[in-house]
Parts: structure tokens; sequence; C-alpha cells
């Protein structure tokens, strides 16, 4: 087999290829021999038929299609390993010249990874500004844990509060028109902690029961449903009931029922070991990340932009997932943000994730950092784990999926630069 290679812009390479006759000729025999397995012909035993038949009942193109698809493979990977080839994509083939008794010939391009040219990423002094644990965080801990435990009673001898629990009727209107899916009966919502539109529960506040009332607000721009981003709207609202939260008193008798404390004062301090694992794990993290954003803005790359379109399609079908899961759809958010400003962002981020990416495997490649089968057996391990499943089936699983299985080696091989790079590099937090 000969080939000759032609660079060509964006990190691409056309390689001509030219396989020799007979093992051309061979590949052609067997795939024609394969083909017979599957074709009913008068007089022969399924696969027994000689070339000749096999050509008149399926023609020769189809042969040599066979022939290709079976020996691509097999020629790639020796033109790649020869030519110490790094390639980011399957290899496609431009044109091909297939005649029996002459030399198969083919010109095909390869996509290869962009070269890499890392700035300093050892021995860095760095200043990243230390977390502070906000000066409340202990008392809203605490008053957490209370409201977790709070019990709720029915009051009827006063207006509504800020601070309570309605049940109430209502029916929305915009621009004249009844809004769809926009009423409810004996509707609970907590005033403290609404989700409804700006405003809406506001204006639940100060309202006796059974009164019958209406309320105005204006939909958010970004509302997802089109029809009503911007929209005035009006609700028609009555209160059937009205509950109060009652907090439990923080004592020791409290403590005691809701985890292994004996007293107020153990609950705190279990409290502030948390409060100070936070500020630890917080710290390393913005530490961790000043210092690859460091290294990534030094490094110099140029990225084909075939790779950022890749990228964003993966983007895409992640971003279609978490909509599903968060009950939208696709075409929702593209009738509520626009497809080109989902795309823009998307791109955007495709093009940070890639350079990441390549930044991390040469920073692996020049300090010789590879997965070792323990490495990979600890992020199986994480995610069996995660999803309640057994190391052995999470495997078996992973092997029929191999974007998966490639996908957790990759974030092995992350966790374990971003590792070497906070072993190598200094931060102050300040």
């Amino acid at each position: 087999m000969n080939t000759t290679i032609e660079k060509q812009a964006d990190n691409i390479v056309k390689v001509n290829i030219d396989v020799e006759a007979k093992e051309a000729v061979n590949y052609y025999n067997n795939a024609a021999k394969r083909l017979a397995q599957y074709v009913n012909i008068p007089g022969f035993r399924k696969g027994k038929a000689p070339r000749n038949i096999v050509e008149q009942h399926i023609g020769e193109e189809r042969i040599k299609q066979e022939a290709l698809e079976s020996a691509l493979p097999k020629i790639f990977s020796e033109v790649i390993k020869e030519n110490d080839f790094d390639v980011v994509a399957q290899p496609y083939v431009e044109s091909y010249s297939y005649k029996i008794g002459e030399d198969l010939k083919i010109e095909a391009k390869l996509e290869l990874r962009p070269e890499v040219t890392l700035g300093e990423y050892k021995g860095l002094n760095l200043e990243v500004e230390a977390y502070k644990t906000p000066e409340d965080a202990m008392q809203k801990s605490l008053d957490g844990l209370l409201q977790q435990h709070a019990t709720t009673v029915v009051v009827t001898d006063r207006k509504t509060l800020a601070t309570d629990i309605v049940v109430f009727d209502f029916d929305g209107y915009s621009n004249g028109e009844k809004i769809e899916h926009g009423d409810a009966k004996n509707y609970t919502l907590d005033l403290a902690n609404s989700s409804f539109i700006p405003g809406f529960a506001e204006q639940l506040v100060d309202r006796p029961l059974g009164e019958e009332f209406e309320i105005n607000v204006t939909f958010p721009e970004e509302y997802h449903e089109k029809k009503l981003a911007g929209q005035p709207a009006t609700f028609k609202c009555k209160i059937n009931e009205i509950k109060t939260k009652v907090l439990p008193e923080l004592n020791d008798e409290f403590v005691q029922k809701v985890g292994p404390f004996k007293t107020v004062d153990e609950l705190k301090a279990d409290i502030q070991k948390y409060l100070d694992t936070q500020k630890e794990d917080i710290d390393r993290t913005n530490s961790e990340k000043a210092i690859f954003d460091k290294v990534t803005g030094d490094a110099k790359v140029d990225i084909q932009q075939s790779m950022i379109d890749r990228e964003a399609d993966q983007l895409v079908e992640e971003y279609k997932q978490k909509l599903a899961m968060q009950g939208f759809s696709w075409e929702q958010a593209v009738e509520a943000q626009g497809y080109d400003n989902i795309m823009n962002s998307l791109k955007e981020d495709a093009a940070v994730r890639v350079k990441n990416s390549l930044v991390i495997d040469k920073i692996a490649k020049e300090e010789k950092i590879t997965v070792s089968q323990a490495d990979f057996g600890a992020k199986l391990s994480e995610l069996s784990r995660a999803y309640q499943i057994d190391p052995a089936t999470m495997m078996k699983q992973l092997a029929q999926t191999p974007g998966v299985f490639n996908a957790l080696s990759q974030q092995a091989l992350n966790e374990k630069v971003t590792q070497f790079l906070a072993d190598n590099n200094t931060v102050k937090l300040v």
C-alpha cells in the first residue's frame, strides 16, 4: 500500500492511497463470499455460488461497496499508524477508483487534533479571593431546621400575613382571553416561598377569608410561553383557608429528636463543622478554577470550526435532556429564546469545552499522566453508587455505550490533571 500526504487548512490532511491490485481483489472476493450467504441463487446452496454468478444477481458495485466497508477500517488504521496521525474524527472518503485487476485508489481526508502550545503551567503564584461564610449562616441553618419541623394550624380570626400558607381559588385572564391552565381550585401556596409570577403572592397578603378580589400582574419578558411573555394579566381570587406555621422551640429536647445530639451546643458545633468544610471546599474549587483558567488562557491553539460544531451538537442533546427533565421541549425553548440565541450560546460553551479538553490532554501527554484501571474503577464505583447499580452491571451497560465509557475515562483524566495543577502551583487566599 502506497500513500501520499498533503496538509491542508483547518488541521486536515488529504491522503491518496493506492492498494495493490492483488489485495484489492482479495477484498472483493471475500465480500462476494459474504454477500452470497444472504442471496438465494437457484441451483446453488447459500454461499456456494461462484463469483460471476453472484455478480449477476447482486452487481459489481454492491460487492465493491461491501469490500470497501470491510477494508477501509484496516486501511485507515495502517495509514494513521504509519504517519503517527492523531485523528479527532472518522476519516471520510472523497472519491475512489475500484477496477478489478487494477490498484484500488482512494482519496480521503483525515481531521487531526490541533497542536496545543502551552504557556507556563507549573510554578505559578496566584491570588484568589477567599470565600467568607456569611455572618448569618449559622442562624439561617438553625431557622431552616426549625422550618423543616414546623407544624401548621388553621387561623380564622385575621387576614393573611406574608408568612402564611393560603388555600385559594384563582382564574386568570390576559388581554381579555382566559389563560390556558391558568385556573385552579383550593390551590395551596406558601406566600413566603412562592414561585408564581412576580407580584402575585404579595397581593394575596392582607386578605380576609372568603373575600373575592382581583390581582393584576405582568408576565416576565422571558416567560416560556411566548404568547404571555411581557403581557398584563388579571386573576380573580378567593381565599378559602389560612394556615400559619408554628415553629418548634430550639432546645435540647428538640435537637435530640432531629439528630444524634444531646444539646443545642452540640447541634451548633455540627453546623459550624459543616460551614467550615463548605468554606474549604469552595476555596479549593475557586483555587483550582483560577489555576486552570490561567493555564488555558495562556495556551495557544488553533481549533477548527468542525470540532466546535460537533461539540455544540453534543451540547444541544444535553440541553434537550435537561429541558425534558424540567417538563419543557426543545421547540418551546426555541420559541421563547430564539434558535440563533440558543445556538450562539451553546457554540461559545462548545469552544471553551474543546479548548479545555485539548489543554488537559496536552498536559497529560507532557507529564505522562494516564488513567489506570484503578482510576477508572473508582469512577465506575462512584457512578454505580449514584445510580444504585452494582459495578458489574454498570460495566456491562457501559460496554454497550462507548461514548459514555470514553466520557468516564476523560472525566477521570480531567480530575488527575486538575490535581496535578493544584499540586504544582501556589494559590494565596486573600
